[in-house]
């Protein structure tokens, strides 16, 4: 594609991509794919519950346009681009999509939702449309990986305040989108070097708030459909997009990317089936202080009764969920009680909902209830070595309370739930989707759409797994 002997990165990409378009994933990977388009739809179902959910359906209605695609909560079908905006902010909303680690980039919520308003778009299959986000995602996590400097044991987007899951996954999805429209290997190829224009997102949400980051994988998915759709017209990107002089990881990472990370064992070594599940609708640094509180709990802790509660984790994400400490103490609404080391361990020692906490246990009342005040005003967030030994591989705690008679208990939660390490299996993922559509869909609905998304790359119209979700019910009003 280019006069160079040595093929460019994005076009080993691009070749990757098409190639694999052709002859389909693994099986595997394949699976995992499935799995994870029914989590992202019921997200987006759970979703829609948020002002911030409605405010992106009625500027999706309003920005108008020839209706193309299927947007989750509309009746009637916008242009694709807008789908996919609409569909990936609802995914990333809740803070319940999937992780990778350690890039600790969520790639499906902005891969899925571009790759599916594409594939409607365009009347490609389920097959195609499997195959596509497979590669979207493989990219997506590649580019992440490529920005994770091992020596430090962290991200250097996130260094940079930089959103790595918007950047890298409009990257991903533009490839997935470029597949499904057709455009061939040279047509991802461009497709990657218009979205590199397009690529962004600033992190500092996460720590002193405001909900902008939930836009995050809408614009990063939209930016994709768009860029694939401006390459279908003519438009073309430089083949050296990502290595070049002026490229992509100089401007996102300057000197300090790992570009053996984008295609080394490219189509032979796959990512995506142990990209992270999340069980719990939160940033994924508190999943382990959760858990360490469940097991202080089943333990019998006498939880009113504290006089302390410690929790220790890796150094580098105190300033995620542990700091400003009076801020992540006191969050003032169920959204940045996400974000809170302290809130996180409180809902293990009170018990949660869901497989463990569910959206339930992260309301605005909870977030101020005066019991979950008193005992987050215990908690102090420390860094402890072990942790960092083991960040960001996974994001392990340690939580050790002691009561005002003197007695300690210590808990120390390692691994993740969700990863390769505690899987969660096929019946849980089932679980969690019943969890997040519940009030929304009724229960045969639901299980139409969960066959549907679990047996994907059989289903020859992609609209037969989306319209079902375009009318959804209020709470309250479910019937079948």
């Amino acid at each position: 594609m280019t006069t160079v002997d040595t093929p460019t990165l994005a076009e080993r990409l691009a070749s990757f991509a098409a190639r694999t378009f052709v002859d389909g994933p693994p099986d595997e990977v394949v699976v995992s794919v499935r799995q994870r388009v029914l989590d992202v739809l019921g997200l987006c179902v759970a979703a829609q519950a948020l002002p911030t959910s409605q405010a992106i359906l009625a500027h999706a209605e309003e920005q108008g346009g020839r209706g193309q695609s299927s947007a989750i909560g509309l009746a009637e079908q916008v242009p694709a681009p807008s789908a996919a905006f609409v569909n990936g902010v609802l995914a990333h909303s809740l803070d319940y999509d999937d992780t990778h680690l350690p890039s600790v980039l969520h790639p499906s919520a902005s891969v899925v939702p571009a790759a599916l308003a594409a594939a409607q778009a365009a009347g490609a299959t389920g097959r195609d449309t499997v195959a596509a986000i497979a590669v979207g995602l493989e990219v997506a996590v590649r580019l992440g990986m490529a920005g994770y400097d091992r020596d430090l044991g962290n991200s250097v987007y996130f260094e940079h305040g930089q959103h790595a899951t918007s950047i890298c996954g409009a990257m991903g999805a533009a490839v997935a989108a470029a597949l499904l429209a057709g455009l061939g290997e040279r047509g991802v190829l461009h497709a990657l070097g218009v979205t590199a224009s397009f690529a962004s997102g600033v992190i500092e949400a996460n720590r002193t708030g405001g909900t902008v980051k939930r836009l995050h994988c809408g614009w990063a998915a939209q930016s994709a459909v768009t860029a694939a759709g401006l390459v279908a017209r003519g438009f073309t990107g430089p083949p050296t997009v990502l290595e070049g002089r002026f490229g992509f990881f100089q401007a996102f990472l300057r000197d300090q990317s790992d570009l053996d990370q984008v295609a080394d064992g490219l189509g032979e070594q796959w990512s995506v089936p142990g990209i992270f599940f999340k069980p719990y609708p939160a940033n994924h640094f508190t999943h382990t202080a959760i858990d360490a509180g469940a097991r202080l709990r089943a333990d019998g802790v006498p939880v009113d009764d504290l006089e302390s509660i410690e929790l220790r984790v890796p150094t580098a994400v105190i300033r995620t969920i542990g700091q400003p400490i009076e801020t992540k103490r006191a969050p003032a609404t169920g959204y940045q009680a996400q974000f809170s080391g302290p809130y996180a361990v409180v809902t293990g020692l009170l018990g949660g909902s869901g497989l463990g906490a569910g959206l339930a246990d992260f309301t605005d009342a909870l977030a101020v209830d005066p019991r979950r005040r008193a005992l987050m005003a215990k908690v102090s967030v420390v860094g402890d070595t072990r942790c960092d030994a083991i960040f960001p591989n996974q994001f392990p705690a340690v939580v050790t309370v002691r009561a005002r008679d003197g007695r300690e208990w210590t808990a120390e939660v390692l691994a993740n739930r969700g990863g390769p390490e505690r899987p969660l299996s096929e019946a849980e993922l089932a679980a969690k989707f019943a969890d997040n559509v519940a009030g929304r869909l009724g229960p045969a609905t639901a299980a139409a759409v969960r066959e549907l998304a679990l047996t994907l790359d059989s289903v020859a119209d992609i609209g037969a797994l989306l319209r079902p979700l375009t009318s959804l019910e209020s709470p309250g009003d479910v019937h079948d």
